[in-house]
């Protein structure tokens, strides 16, 4: 008997659907994978922003995952916002329990508007405990920032602070968000250095990119693609996501990218092994 490719994201709900959790879901649904999830934080936010987050208690965020990870198994997970020193900690010592194929991790350290949302001890906890988990992680700049302590400014302060970045345990880095000599390039470092470079779409619609990039990742990497090939056809897949919903209202601010431009069916692995 055949079985789903699986997947488990670990992040924040976002009560207007276009990121966290809910962008997480549907983004791995998108592209063919059984999506479970435990859920760190509720927001309350629409498209113009956030006003207000509650926490989830860090027993039952532990709770969530040890009940997936012992039925369900995921062949791939990810981890996105987290933001305090107890939560990381339950989050790490519960995946340290099970047997990961790939942990993608998505820090969420800075606002659009540049504020910090990660205090400094809990920067330190998340480095010491859960980055080394990682497969992959995958800062945008001002949070790759935050981790390297390099101020990044153009390509060579970008490979600096990437390699930094590598050195507190991680297997790999993707950077992304550079926007250097007109194009939008980011940036992998690891066993293997790669840089992808994909164009830009003109439109506002771009609530939830970050969640919807790494969970496509996840989603790959579940499907059984090596890291960097998953990156580039997640970032190829986000870019037509982006595209297919440049021009549509959704809200009065940032709206979401369109998941559904082309869902796949429901994949069925017929060699499952966990």
């Amino acid at each position: 008997m055949g079985r789903y490719f699986t997947t488990l994201t670990i992040a924040g709900s976002d009560s207007s659907g276009g990121a966290g959790i809910q962008a997480d879901i549907k983004t791995m649904s998108a592209l063919g994978c059984y999506a479970a999830s435990a859920i760190t934080a509720i927001t309350v936010q629409n498209t113009t922003g956030v006003s207000a987050v509650h926490a989830v208690p860090p027993e039952i965020v532990a709770g969530q995952i040890d009940a997936v990870m012992d039925d369900i198994r995921p062949l791939a997970v990810k981890v996105g916002m987290v933001n305090d020193t107890t939560t990381i900690h339950a989050i790490a010592d519960t995946l340290r329990r099970h047997e990961l194929k790939h942990l993608v991790v998505d820090p969420v350290m800075v606002a659009t508007s540049g504020s910090r949302l990660m205090e400094d001890d809990a920067v330190a906890t998340f480095c010491s405990e859960l980055l080394p988990l990682a497969t992959l992680l995958t800062p945008n700049i001002p949070e790759a920032e935050v981790l390297s302590g390099i101020k990044i400014t153009d390509k060579t302060t970008m490979d600096e602070a990437g390699r930094k970045i590598l050195t507190l345990g991680c297997r790999a880095v993707l950077i992304k968000g550079g926007h250097f000599d007109g194009t939008k390039t980011d940036r992998l470092y690891g066993d293997v250095e790669r840089e992808y470079v994909s164009d830009n779409v003109a439109t506002r619609n771009t609530h939830g990119t970050g969640c919807t990039l790494s969970s496509a990742i996840t989603a790959l990497l579940a499907l059984g693609l090596p890291v960097e090939e998953a990156i580039g056809k997640a970032k190829q897949w986000l870019t037509e996501a982006l595209r297919y919903g440049a021009d549509v209202e959704i809200g009065k601010g940032h709206g979401p990218v369109n998941h559904f431009y082309n869902p796949q069916k429901m994949k069925i692995c017929e060699q499952y092994n966990s």
